[in-house]
């Protein structure tokens, strides 16, 4: 049977529980934001670039100087060694290896042509990829203060949802937003399944800006990911379909969103996608 943590004793006015707010504090934390009476998407991105919005790309890399994304700010690659289990972040001088990571940039670019984009190369060629370069390459995107992580991938490995799941709180904290795709087959994987990231899952509409919100989770929502066509390796395009792919539809809204509203912080920002998404309050 469960325990109270310590018997209520009477207050007497001296020193409040841990993460109390005292009387005297409350106009301390006034939030200050300024909510129309009714949230469109016209006040939420209308008009937005996505100018000054950070989105890291946690994937495969992305090529270089690709004519639909142009320059990219910023490219590591991550590597755990094997024996003493220290991470390695250096500068990333190969661009994508197998075209995945390219192709979340582009979409990503396409909806927000003003954000800068930053790669943290964590999956190999044939989309090879290990926990802990994952892990490592998160916490480091994280300790970075990207306004947006796109993370177009997931683990089934148990063994790593516990510190993935405390990564994912620490960027909630520190208002960093977390954008994960749910994995193709009906298996639990992760972090896409934690409350303090973004879950993603696909529909088959052409609209990019077409998102619903799934009344369902743990998939929050759903966006465009059949048959997007989509950047690849050497300059070229092709035609792709996943979760991956809805993933940095969501990512690019954020984006939008971001850019316009500096001050919204995680859990607000889900409540702006979740009155915009096109089956509650945006347009169809």
């Amino acid at each position: 049977m469960a325990e109270a943590e310590e018997q209520p004793e009477r207050y007497t006015g001296e020193a409040l529980p841990a993460w109390s707010l005292p009387a005297a504090a409350s106009s301390e934390i006034d939030i200050g934001v300024e909510w129309p009476e009714r949230v469109t998407r016209e006040w939420a991105w209308g008009g937005s670039t996505g100018a000054g919005v950070t989105v890291c790309i946690l994937d495969s890399g992305v090529e270089p100087a690709h004519p639909l994304i142009g320059p990219v700010d910023g490219a590591v690659v991550v590597s755990v060694d094997a024996e003493t289990g220290e991470a390695s972040i250096d500068e990333d001088d190969q661009g994508d290896l197998c075209g995945h990571g390219t192709a979340c940039a582009g979409i990503v670019r396409a909806l927000a042509p003003d954000c800068a984009i930053f790669s943290v190369r964590v999956l190999g060629a044939g989309y090879t990829g290990s926990g802990p370069v994952l892990l490592a390459g998160l916490r480091w995107a994280i300790e970075q203060g990207f306004d947006v992580i796109n993370m177009s991938l997931s683990t089934t490995k148990r063994q790593f949802a516990e510190v993935l799941h405390e990564l994912a709180d620490s960027a909630y904290f520190k208002r960093t937003v977390l954008v994960a795709s749910a994995h193709n087959m009906p298996v639990e994987s992760y972090p896409w399944r934690f409350a303090a990231v973004i879950s993603v899952g696909s529909h088959e509409e052409n609209d990019p800006q077409v998102f619903y919100y799934n009344p369902a989770p743990p998939v929050e929502f759903f966006a465009r990911g059949v048959n997007v066509e989509v950047p690849w390796l050497g300059g070229e395009t092709t035609p792709a379909s996943g979760n991956s792919f809805a993933t940095p539809h969501m990512s690019g809204m954020c984006a939008l969103i971001m850019a316009k509203h500096r001050e919204l912080t995680p859990f607000q920002l889900k409540s702006v996608l979740f009155l915009t998404s096109s089956n509650v309050g945006g347009e169809t």
